[in-house]
């Protein structure tokens, strides 16, 4: 852990330390601050906590390991820290104080990849901001503490929260694909009525590991992926089959991204095939696609491609990368070309 990290996680030490725990509604315990809330900067700390609320750029976290919550504003000053319901309290009064407006028009939940964070997202989200006219809602959270089911869960209340907004988009890097996908699942059970909120429209998957990946599981071989990736980098890994259980296909309008060569070889001569170096082609495809296509991009820095950001905005308007007549659909019942290589 470096410095900072290790000054953020004593902060947060002191936090909990200046709180009195009381229980909620729903009996969990939650610690609340009485009177420690004052406007300041915070130490960062982007693996200890998950967004959970936005309004415009202010936004609630959770500190995973408190389970106390901070409100931030656009520039990461924390105006109050305690439980959700306090936070949120301090946040409506603010509303009200300053006379904010509310919410509306078209969204895009925008999720970071394993061992990022938002900072990686920011030129992608300034663009749909800026080109596509979308309040962008760049979600942090924090990749290596938690499972993927941990974050489907914070990105629940960030959708359950979002008042105002007419329609909700998605787009995914990397273990992102796969925290929407475990909240669909999550949120598909027709006998009860239970489904994923009729907002969304359209979603675009980069470089989505959806078959899992090779990479991981070769790290995981050798006993190191487990040790920096966290729970979610055990799942990606030796645990993938329980993952992939509970992880749906998006039932709306889905594209995917993907790096390669565009040859029989990637840029990693260890996978199987062509690759963006982390995630082999053939590893980011998902029956049910409504386009499909391999760019020269790294998986690491795809987000920042002019390519990249231009047809992700255009699936986001139109459905398809390119032209409605270019588009490379993945059939839910065909030949995906998905020849597993060890399961």
């Amino acid at each position: 852990m470096n410095r900072r990290n290790f000054t953020a996680a004593m902060m947060s030490a002191l936090a909990w330390l200046g709180t009195k725990v009381h229980a909620q509604d729903n009996g969990q315990p939650q610690q609340s601050t009485g009177n420690w809330n004052a406007v300041s900067p915070t130490l960062g700390g982007k693996q200890f906590w998950a967004d959970e609320l936005f309004f415009h750029d202010w936004h609630i976290q959770r500190n995973v390991f408190t389970g106390h919550y901070r409100l931030l504003d656009g520039y990461n000053l924390r105006h109050a820290w305690g439980t959700f319901d306090e936070c949120r309290t301090k946040l409506t009064e603010i509303r009200e104080r300053r006379n904010l407006p509310p919410m509306r028009g078209r969204a895009v939940i925008v999720l970071h990849g394993l061992f990022r964070s938002p900072a990686a997202m920011y030129k992608l989200c300034r663009y749909l901001a800026e080109e596509g006219g979308y309040t962008v809602f760049n979600v942090s959270y924090p990749t290596t503490r938690g499972s993927v089911g941990d974050h489907a869960r914070s990105l629940d209340s960030i959708i359950d929260n979002l008042d105002g907004i007419d329609e909700i988009n998605f787009v995914g890097h990397s273990l992102g694909n796969l925290v929407v996908r475990h909240y669909l699942a999550d949120h598909t059970q027709p006998d009860a009525g239970v489904q994923p909120d009729n907002r969304i429209k359209r979603m675009v998957m980069l470089g989505p590991p959806n078959q899992g990946t090779e990479l991981a599981e070769a790290l995981d071989r050798v006993g190191l992926f487990h040790v920096v990736a966290g729970s979610a980098g055990t799942q990606l890994a030796h645990d993938w089959e329980q993952l992939d259980a509970r992880l749906a296909t998006p039932a709306f309008e889905f594209g995917i991204l993907a790096g390669g060569r565009g040859s029989d070889k990637g840029f990693n001569p260890w996978l199987t095939g062509d690759d963006d170096l982390v995630v082999s082609v053939a590893d980011t495809k998902l029956p049910g696609a409504a386009d499909f296509a391999v760019l020269p991009v790294l998986h690491s820095f795809m987000m920042n491609d002019p390519a990249v950001m231009q047809q992700t905005l255009r699936f986001l308007e139109q459905g398809h990368f390119t032209t409605a007549e270019a588009r490379k659909p993945i059939p839910r019942d065909g030949d995906t070309e998905l020849a597993r290589r060890r399961r």
